[in-house]
């Protein structure tokens, strides 16, 4: 055969490469700082829209570099490498106008993906709410009708980024009654009058990217802000979640993948006993697992993105929806077994924050979280399986 089967272009091993050099020269040495100062990294996010990395997915005919599903994971797998709560930058932009590349009119792409391309603001995605978790369609925010515009009312909640994006994806009911077919979307902007957000939640990890709520106290927006047609707003957040639940897969990789390399590297110089503790086969064997496990998630994640990429160019891909949510799955997974041997191979200093691996161990846990909890991932796989 003259072609390589299952490997990376060329051009995607250059871009790893290059997202890899930034993240370790501009990302990893802020990482800890953010995430004990609790701040959103704008020097990060400046660093990311000057190398065009912010927004990878972004189609060149709204000013975008319009790469494919698959750099954009590895854009993601990179930065989380170093820092997981800058790596939300590029998942949450893609997840915020996902919706738009799916089912927005022309006028709304160009008038919103534009500015994304151009890093003069992000994009958040606003479908859960307190009451309506995993039930996202149990959602009670409302949008009513008022001539040529709509009137929002409601909260939504676990928003990311909310506060530092300019605009946000917000579902809301306009038809009460007609359950999820009830559902339409919206893009919102934060300077419109009502918008407001909650305070900071308090969490375990991704520190340094803000977690709130998003308020809204009779917003009015036009029409035309409507993503689609009227009801059609909950299959297009499923849809979204299709194309998005790989880029948290990607997320977890890094993260992962970051605590491996600093596990390996200890183990190498840390001496116990008179030798290098890498010469204990317990510790090996700890470290092969970790590997593997890491690998499989990564060529899962890639065989994902790959399938969402077609989708996302209208090849349909009646599978799309088991393999994100298994790349999600087993990649999240992974990501917290491998922080956590990660923690334990550092012993005591494992569980310091001299250290990067507690951060990544925490860091890690929300990966098994959002965007659909595992326990739901495994339901959608049980559900594509069976029907």
């Amino acid at each position: 055969m003259s072609f390589p089967l299952y490997s990376l272009s060329e051009e995607h091993e250059m871009l790893r490469e290059a997202v890899r050099a930034l993240a370790d020269e501009r990302i990893a040495p802020r990482a800890a700082a953010a995430d004990e100062s609790e701040e959103f990294p704008w020097e990060v996010y400046k660093d990311l829209v000057a190398a065009d990395f912010h927004a990878t997915h972004v189609p060149e005919e709204y000013g975008g570099v319009g790469a494919d599903a698959l750099a954009t994971v590895i854009v993601i797998e990179e930065v989380a490498r170093a820092c997981a709560s800058s790596s939300l930058i590029p998942a949450v932009n893609k997840l915020g106008t996902v919706p738009l590349l799916l089912s927005g009119s022309e006028e709304l792409k160009a008038q919103y993906l534009a500015p994304v391309a151009r890093g003069e603001g992000m994009f958040s995605y606003a479908l859960s709410e307190a009451e309506a978790g995993s039930d996202a369609a149990a959602m009670k925010t409302r949008a009513v009708a008022d001539g040529d515009h709509y009137i929002l009312n409601g909260a939504k909640m676990w928003i990311t980024n909310a506060g530092v994006s300019e605009f946000y994806t917000v579902m809301a009911v306009t038809e009460p009654g007609a359950g999820p077919r009830g559902i339409s979307a919206f893009v919102v902007e934060k300077s419109d009058e009502g918008v407001s957000f909650g305070p900071k939640e308090k969490k375990l990890g991704i520190k340094a990217s803000p977690t709130r709520q998003v308020l809204f106290d009779n917003v009015r927006i036009p029409a035309t802000r409507m993503i689609g047609a009227p009801g059609t707003g909950f299959k297009t957040a499923l849809a979204t979640l299709d194309h998005t639940r790989i880029t948290i897969a990607a997320q977890a990789l890094g993260i992962a993948q970051g605590a491996l390399d600093y596990a390996i590297s200890y183990v190498k110089e840390r001496k116990q006993f008179g030798r290098p503790i890498a010469d204990f086969q317990g510790l090996q064997f700890m470290i092969a697992d970790m590997a593997m496990k890491l690998e499989a998630a990564r060529q899962l994640t890639y065989t994902a993105a790959a399938k969402s990429d077609r989708a996302m160019h209208g090849t349909p891909a009646a599978d799309l929806t088991f393999f994100s949510s298994a790349a999600k799955c087993a990649a999240s997974d992974a990501a917290m077994e491998i922080t956590t041997d990660a923690v334990q191979l550092l012993g005591g200093y494992g569980y310091t924050r001299d250290f990067p691996v507690e951060r990544m161990m925490r860091d890690a846990k929300i990966t098994q979280i959002y965007e659909g909890t595992n326990q739901i991932q495994r339901m959608v796989m049980a559900r594509q399986l069976l029907k």
